[in-house]
């Protein structure tokens, strides 16, 4: 009877406990939603931004460095966690460049995040240049993006090439993890097709080469932001579900046990009156 009752307190306080979670996880996934419609309107008008020195970068035709100076790499993540793989996936990209194609490379990175920070500062804390925190926790704006960029102008590390990996958003449940290449002032000049341009003089190439640091890091800033909020609102969707499942399994294996216990105390008690 003792067990009983002891079984019966336990799955009581685990039942109460999955319910304020699921209680936490609805709450989570409703903000998430609010922020997500937010997120995906601020991103289309900062798409105009990314996608016009995209589109630069793409019809100059830029060579390739025979020996490059150095290679950097910015990792676009969040401050914070409960959104699936959104920052685990950036990581996971930065280290297998950094374990392939990095090796015997002067490479460093930009950690935009404290994901990307405490997700590569164990193995790889040596190749992190800088890193950004508080990014994530409100609307990433063009002052921030220009304030990284400046930042990483101040830092003294020459490189010719670099790499932006972010969360490229796709839809409400789909995001994909991407690479935008950035080029060194050095390397834009040297473009074969950068006669197309009209008036390119060199104080004008070093303007717009640090506009299009600032404006590809907004352009991914908000792409980065939309797929967060959104695989958080779907991991939060998930874990509701989950919860609720775990609900009705614990209702049932409480009333199963409740049931026993009741039965064996009258069986108990009418043996007791029979023996009597």
């Amino acid at each position: 009877q003792d067990r009983g009752l002891a079984t019966l307190k336990d799955i009581s306080i685990r039942l109460k406990s999955v319910k304020n979670i699921q209680k936490i996880t609805k709450s989570m996934k409703l903000i998430s939603a609010t922020k997500f419609n937010r997120a995906e309107k601020e991103l289309r008008a900062a798409r105009a931004y990314g996608l016009g020195t995209k589109e630069f970068f793409d019809k100059a035709d830029i060579p390739k460095p025979e020996q490059p100076k150095g290679h950097l790499l910015l990792g676009i993540t969040s401050d914070r966690g409960l959104c699936g793989a959104a920052n685990s996936s950036i990581s996971k990209a930065i280290k297998v460049y950094l374990e392939g194609e990095g090796k015997g490379k002067e490479v460093k990175v930009v950690a935009i995040g404290d994901k990307a920070r405490a997700q590569l500062k164990r193995l790889y804390g040596s190749y992190i240049l800088m890193h950004f925190k508080d990014i994530g926790k409100k609307p990433p704006s063009f002052a921030d993006a220009s304030y990284i960029a400046q930042e990483i102008a101040n830092s003294g590390f020459q490189f010719d090439t670099a790499d932006i990996f972010y969360n490229s958003f796709k839809s409400v449940v789909s995001y994909k993890t991407s690479v935008q290449p950035l080029y060194s002032q050095d390397l834009v000049s040297q473009a074969s097709k950068l006669s197309l341009y009209d008036s390119v003089d060199p104080d004008t190439l070093t303007a717009y080469n640090e506009f299009a640091l600032a404006s590809l890091i907004f352009f991914c800033l908000k792409e980065g932001a939309a797929s967060e909020q959104s695989a958080r609102m779907t991991a939060m969707d998930s874990a509701s579900k989950n919860a609720g499942e775990m609900i009705n399994k614990l209702t049932l294996t409480y009333n199963r046990t409740r049931q026993a216990v009741i039965t064996r105390e009258l069986i108990e008690i009418i043996s007791g009156a029979a023996a009597v």
